[in-house]
């Protein structure tokens, strides 16, 4: 950015973002690719990635509608993405599943997409790491979808979560240490 100096933080760029267009626009890409990656992420089993482009595009809507009166109090400007994320993601859970949308139209041509055996293949074997992952802690279960499964930098997700990054390390450190354990568990189980 030209008339800034390069804020690194969303909270710098959301206190510039009121008074500079440029500024404006990169908090809204930087929020917007945050809350896309988590959505992917919470929507997955759904297999819905336009669920997805909607949630970070409302994210970004709430976001631009705080910008005007933020102010920075203590507390990551990432909290509060991560926070309107979550509350948009239950708003998408609850209505997906209430049912299936109905279909405007008959497709024109074959679905390349996967077969229904395909799909229920890669349903199962997410709902065995779902299962897996509520079996953690709801902190380290979090800290894993931000980290592993979201992609964020240990720093990212400590602003995310309002924790240290040690304590991001720590805790994302058990929390594979527990899922290895529990994966252990599962084979010797399904052996014997």
């Amino acid at each position: 950015m030209e008339g800034v100096d390069a804020p690194t933080s969303l909270g710098e760029l959301a206190s510039l973002a009121a008074h500079d267009a440029m500024a404006r626009d990169d908090l809204l890409r930087r929020v917007r690719e945050l809350a896309l990656k988590y959505a992917r992420v919470r929507l997955g089993r759904f297999g819905a990635e336009d669920l997805a482009q909607d949630v970070a595009q409302e994210v970004c809507m709430a976001v631009l509608a705080a910008v005007p009166t933020y102010e920075e109090r203590g507390v990551p400007f990432e909290a509060f993405v991560y926070r309107v994320t979550s509350h948009k993601l239950a708003d998408v859970q609850r209505a997906a599943m209430r049912g299936p949308t109905p279909m405007g139209d008959i497709p024109d041509r074959v679905d390349e997409s996967p077969t229904p055996e395909m799909t229920a293949l890669v349903r199962d074997e997410a709902a065995q790491a779902l299962s897996l992952m509520q079996q953690l802690p709801d902190a380290q279960r979090e800290i894993l979808i931000l980290r592993v499964a979201a992609g964020l930098t240990t720093d990212e997700t400590a602003a995310a979560l309002g924790m240290s990054t040690g304590a991001v390390r720590v805790a994302q450190h058990r929390a594979l240490g527990r899922l290895r354990t529990l994966i252990a568990e599962l084979e010797a189980g399904d052996v014997a």
